[in-house]
């Protein structure tokens, strides 16, 4: 019908291009819904990102749409952000891979899908919009060059390297300077240094935004428009240009915009071709759509068992395989699920996510009783709502924490999208939810306190979080403590197959967990260690950046060495690893700690990751590429490259690298 309307009514018989949101699947009714970008961080899977991705732009090409805006580029560093959810997390090489991975899934390899199956990504948001003072959405950005670089800009560079068609512009300033208004980013990084040749998009009601900077709204359009925006969303400064119609820089800006667009409407075919008067306009095709969507919900269901974490095992005398073996005995007392998100549904999806039909909405307690039956679980969200003989009896305790992007019909939202006012029991994440306290909402740790006084059950604490709260309480009262991320719609599902079916858990944690409510922002690349510090909170990190206790922890490592000369331009590292009689999938990270430069090094920057599925008893070696080129910054002498597993550096080796820098 948009097609249609417009073709008839416009003057060249031009198609439009139509966009949909699609920072974790395809956000629109019938959508598929992957889990959030933290939850995929945590599976640090680059080709499985790649592989749902690809499921995801098949579903929007079969409906119609030629543009994706997927969120990637956003770093997460500081939880107090409540848009941490739409970042792969805190490292700048992962969100990198990632983000290559979307523009290679959706795209194809080459641009190749484009028009053919396939959409073109517009990736956001650009630049360095985790950096917010205080974590305060859309605020000032202030860094320097070098980190600007170094921490914020190395997903663009790869968006570019794989072929993106669009980037958008975020809210923030850097330095002063709006990223929509800033000509350095835009034009001279984006276009001249990284060679990028595709549309620039300002986010919704940046460019209006600006007024304040320019003085009016036109000036405002007339300013993003100059600085390299070429398309705006629901402006009014780009539909006021018309009143700079004798400025030669904005006339030559507009021709130049509008070719960018053309160039892309022209990859869709909504140009018209061999003499027609219109475009002609392939119609969506509801089996295509069906197919898509069903290969998009098996993606959906196999990324949401990667991204569950195990990050904390055995707390108390229980192990997760003594739990496990209690709820498969029938015979044992009833498993109670506890906790404000016990049978919810919405605390999986993030922010963004249209409502889902009911015979695909699910909870954790829901799942469980499919499970063991309902004679079995029992469901408690507050510790009253069970008498005190279950909880007596009670063989475990399923409880089920943390936090929410879901709205409700009567929600307030700002003009651009972003939630307004938030109720008691409302959002307590995503855009619009910045928190100055990232302690679990709704007195969740003193809830917990209440269950574990009522029963000697083991706890298992289910962690569904959007950004870095403060778990400490939950770890120290529960047994084991699973963290789900938002895991998407099948991540009650995925904490089912954990808890009753065995499954694996090849999670590692995207971001670091701070111990304390104010001892952050504290990240695993920072400068400076915060340990000490604070002297009421000597110990300020809970669970580091990559720590997972999952599958990969039976694996063990040995021959560690590295290589700095058969390989010109590059540390090659390589160990072999050994699986149990279980097999094991998951990352395995190598870290590097630079010295003897110019510069105060990072405590650790992560410089390779791979992905391996290894099967029982097998031996393996695995080789790190480490370019020397992100090791050069810092200065010429040692480099300790350390390969850690759950936190703990148990293998290290140091390397040269030859030269001066």
């Amino acid at each position: 019908m948009v097609q249609q309307t417009v073709l008839e009514r416009g003057a060249h018989g031009i198609g439009v291009l139509l966009s949909e949101e699609a920072p974790h699947g395809h956000q629109a009714l019938g959508g598929t819904v992957l889990p959030t970008n933290l939850g995929l961080g945590a599976t640090f899977d680059p080709q499985g990102v790649q592989e749902a991705e690809a499921a995801v732009a098949a579903e929007l090409a079969a409906s119609g749409i030629h543009i994706a805006l997927v969120s990637g580029l956003d770093i997460a560093r500081d939880p107090r952000w409540g848009r941490c959810e739409e970042c792969f997390g805190e490292d700048p090489l992962m969100a990198a891979r990632m983000c290559e991975a979307i523009v290679t899934g959706m795209q194809g390899e080459h641009r190749s899908k484009v028009g053919h199956g396939g959409v073109a990504v517009v990736l956001k948001h650009l630049a360095a919009q985790g950096e917010a003072v205080g974590g305060r959405n859309g605020q000032s950005a202030v860094l320097g060059p070098h980190d600007l670089h170094e921490i914020h800009l190395p997903p663009v560079a790869a968006g570019v390297r794989a072929g993106a068609l669009g980037f958008m512009a975020a809210y923030n300033d850097i330095d002063s300077v709006p990223c929509c208004a800033n000509p350095w980013l835009l034009k001279d990084y984006l276009r001249d240094q990284l060679g990028f040749d595709g549309i620039v998009m300002a986010d919704g009601l940046a460019v209006d935004r600006l007024e304040d900077m320019a003085g009016s709204i036109p000036a405002a359009g007339r300013a993003a428009l100059l600085a390299g925006v070429d398309v705006s969303l629901w402006d009014e400064g780009f539909t006021r240009l018309e009143e700079y119609t004798d400025d030669e820089q904005v006339v030559a800006a507009v021709d130049t915009a509008l070719r960018r667009v053309l160039e892309l409407k022209a990859m869709f075919g909504l140009l018209p071709e061999d003499g027609a008067d219109t475009a002609a306009i392939a119609m969506p095709s509801a089996d295509a759509i069906a197919q898509a969507t069903a290969d998009g919900r098996e993606q959906a269901k196999r990324m949401a068992r990667e991204a569950i974490t195990l990050i904390n095992d055995g707390q108390s005398a229980a192990t997760l395989d003594d739990i496990r073996s209690v709820i498969a005995d029938a015979q044992a007392g009833p498993v109670i699920v506890a906790g404000p998100f016990a049978d919810d549904f919405g605390c999986f999806l993030g922010d963004y996510t249209a409502p889902l039909p009911a015979d695909e909405q699910s909870s954790v307690y829901r799942q469980l009783v499919a499970r063991l039956g309902e004679d079995r679980v029992l469901l408690a969200a507050k510790p009253s709502d069970a008498p005190a003989d279950q909880w007596a009896r009670a063989s475990t305790v399923v409880f089920v924490c943390g936090s929410t992007s879901e709205r409700s019909y009567d929600s307030e939202f700002d003009d651009n999208g972003a939630a307004k006012a938030v109720t008691e029991y409302g959002a307590t994440c995503g855009e619009g939810v910045d928190l100055s306290d990232i302690r679990l909402p709704w007195r969740q740790d003193d809830m917990l306190g209440e269950v574990a006084a009522l029963t000697t059950a083991p706890i298992v604490s289910v962690a569904v979080c959007g950004r870095a709260h403060v778990l400490t309480d939950v770890l120290e009262r529960s047994a084991v403590t699973i963290w789900a991320g938002y895991a998407g719609q099948y991540g009650p599902q995925a904490v089912a197959d954990v808890l009753v079916d065995g499954a694996d858990m090849s999670g590692r944690l995207p971001v670091t967990l701070p111990a304390y409510p104010a001892a952050i922002p504290v990240r695993y690349n920072d400068r400076q260690s915060a340990a000490h510090v604070y002297k009421d909170a000597a110990e300020p990190i809970l669970r580091g950046f990559g720590y997972g206790a999952g599958s990969l922890a039976a694996v063990t490592f040995s021959e560690m060495h590295a290589d700095t000369q058969s390989h010109p331009g590059e540390v090659l590292v390589q160990v072999t690893a050994h699986a149990d009689d279980h097999g094991a999938a998951g990352a395995v990270n190598l870290f590097a700690h630079v010295s003897g430069g110019r510069r105060i090094p990072r405590l650790a920057m992560l410089v390779d990751s791979v992905y391996m599925d290894l099967n029982a008893g097998e031996r393996r070696d695995i080789a790190f590429h480490v370019p020397c080129d992100r090791l050069r910054d810092v200065g010429d002498g040692q480099v300790q490259v350390t390969c850690t597993l759950d936190g703990d550096s148990t293998h290290t080796v140091t390397a040269t690298l030859p030269g001066e820098y």
